[in-house]
């Protein structure tokens, strides 16, 4: 098979106007800076927390919207165990976590001024303990970047007929040049072209591949044993408490992502923050649409009268490459070349995003706390610069590993939503909570994630709870083995808390001994406004806004 010329020049094409918007955007961040006198750092990690409402929504739902979603939902679609059940246990879960983020988490946050979410650490904990979760949130975003870029890199070695290496190191280098360029800025409005083009591009794939004379009407594929299984799903019984743990996973471990949170402290205020978080979550059920009818139409279609042939992708283990299988075999040339723009554009709107919320982590956090707290502003700019290069190259060689990153990637879903998650909701919400509290959720959260087990990463559970099946030869874990592990943490954290306090305020043990003075703790201390932020001014805007709403 040729190189598809054709679809060669349209994604160059699209690649120029998302790097235009992009370069244009950082010399609008430039403008905006000097007009409001704000650092340079405040402009790239946060926007000077100017962004309005209407941007906020484009980019808060781009973010969640990646290449890994799309790609990833069309597969389970076509997959008979998983099919719509799934799809929509998992976009619901998505849509959760930007209904309980701006329900519970905006307000905390921005009364804070946090620059990023590990600031509520450090406020409460001190450096160390805030370096240790700075880390983990900086291994989990590098982690994410490949599962994002490969399936870019699968869908376009497939329908230009490029290799797939070099259709994923020219996409990271496109997203690594306008972030470093205009930060969030950048981000922000290329996310406005890139979910324009998802939404439009997609639904032109949904008419051509469900019109397509070897697609069948997917009503009568929905619950029907034709051509392949049904799409609507056969998920067993016995797996009700694993689609349960899945969908606290995604909705909750959401909440511990810095992507997310850099959206609400870059709003204009809490109140346009929380609406930008609830528009979100309406959008991104709109944005299911789509790849779920992609997916119903690749499972309703008799392939044995395509150019594919037969067995279908899913008798063929290709299942995770169905999207581009469909575009390939059941759209004209040029249909397909824009199926290609929708994944490039979902893999840019999320991978940027995840540079960005590492470059923050480690330079507010890391640098600018730890390393060189006198740092100037030009030069935590530089890091940021830096910080986002390193990140980049870094997740994109992972790529290279093929089928080995989803080792990774369940690893780092697993310290998210076991280790990070509850120890962010007991740094805002639980005054008891103290660094010794903290140490020891670190420590039990990690026992766990390895004593569970995990068939995916290879390990054999050492705790068998109830359900726990041997299945050729693979333990199976049938309870919500994850959400058991995060409960665990959350009460270690709140348990040794309060042990700690205890023993140290009754003299138990020796003030001298207490490196986290818990003896001496008190409410948080919001940090120093950044970048001219009032909160105050934030407050009174919401309360007028919301009395409009209402």
């Amino acid at each position: 098979m040729a190189v598809n010329i054709p679809g060669v020049i349209g994604v160059v094409v699209f690649y120029l106007l998302v790097l235009g918007t992009g370069i244009w955007a950082s010399f609008k961040s430039k403008r905006k800076q000097r007009n409001s006198g704000a650092t340079g750092m405040e402009m790239a990690l946060l926007g000077n927390r100017s962004i309005n409402v209407v941007v906020g929504v484009f980019t808060m739902t781009a973010t969640w919207i990646g290449g890994g979603v799309i790609v990833g939902s069309v597969e389970m679609m076509c997959t008979p165990s998983m099919g719509l059940i799934r799809v929509i246990v998992l976009f619901l879960s998505y849509s959760s976590t930007f209904i309980i983020g701006g329900l519970l988490f905006v307000k905390p946050l921005r009364e804070r001024n946090c620059v990023t979410l590990l600031d509520s650490f450090y406020i409460k904990y001190g450096k160390v303990i805030t370096t240790g979760m700075s880390l983990f949130s900086l291994f989990i975003d590098v982690l994410c970047i490949p599962a994002t870029l490969t399936g870019l890199g699968g869908t376009m070695s497939v329908v230009l007929d490029l290799p797939f290496s070099l259709c994923v190191w020219i996409s990271a280098a496109v997203i690594i040049i306008y972030t470093l360029m205009g930060g969030l800025y950048s981000v922000a409005y290329t996310d406005i072209i890139q979910l324009v083009l998802i939404l439009v591009g997609l639904l032109i794939c949904v008419l051509f591949v469900m019109t397509s004379p070897h697609t069948l009407d997917i009503s009568q594929t929905l619950m029907n044993n034709t051509l392949n299984a049904p799409w609507i799903g056969q998920p067993e019984l016995k797996k009700i408490w694993i689609m349960i743990d899945d969908f606290f996973i995604f909705a909750l471990g959401g909440l511990a992502y810095q992507s997310f949170h850099q959206r609400t402290l870059s709003a204009t205020s809490i109140a346009s923050a929380k609406i930008s978080c609830f528009a979100a979550a309406f959008f991104m059920l709109i944005f299911s649409i789509p790849p779920i009818l992609i997916g119903a139409a690749a499972a309703s279609t008799d392939w044995n009268q395509t150019t594919y042939g037969s067995p279908s992708p899913y008798e063929r283990g290709e299942a995770a490459m169905a999207l581009p299988i469909a575009l390939q075999h059941l759209t004209p040339t040029f249909i397909s070349i824009v199926g290609i723009g929708c994944v490039a554009a979902a893999v840019m709107s999320s991978a940027d995003s995840v540079l960005l919320s590492a470059a923050s982590v480690f330079t507010n956090n890391i640098y600018k706390r730890i390393l060189r707290p006198q740092a100037s502003d030009r030069e935590s700019q530089w890091v940021i610069r830096i910080s986002v290069v390193v990140v980049g190259v870094a997740g994109t060689t992972l790529t290279m590993l093929n089928k080995g990153i989803v080792l990774f990637m369940y690893l780092g879903t697993g310290i998210t939503y076991t280790i990070i998650f509850p120890e962010f909701l007991c740094v805002l919400f639980f005054n008891i909570s103290n660094g010794y509290g903290a140490i020891m959720g670190i420590l039990v959260g990690s026992a766990l994630i390895l004593l569970i087990g995990d068939p995916i990463l290879g390990l054999k559970p050492v705790l068998h709870f109830p359900g726990c099946t041997l299945e050729d030869g693979v333990y199976i874990q049938y309870a919500p083995v994850k959400t058991i592990s995060m409960l665990s943490t959350f009460a270690a954290i709140l348990l040794f808390s309060y042990l700690a306090s205890v023993l140290f305020n009754k003299g138990v043990l020796p003030e001298k001994w207490d490196v986290f003075k818990v003896k001496a703790q008190h409410s948080p201390v919001p940090l120093s406004p950044v970048g001219g932020a009032k909160e105050e001014e934030d407050n009174k805007e919401m309360k007028g806004n919301n009395s409009g709403i209402l």
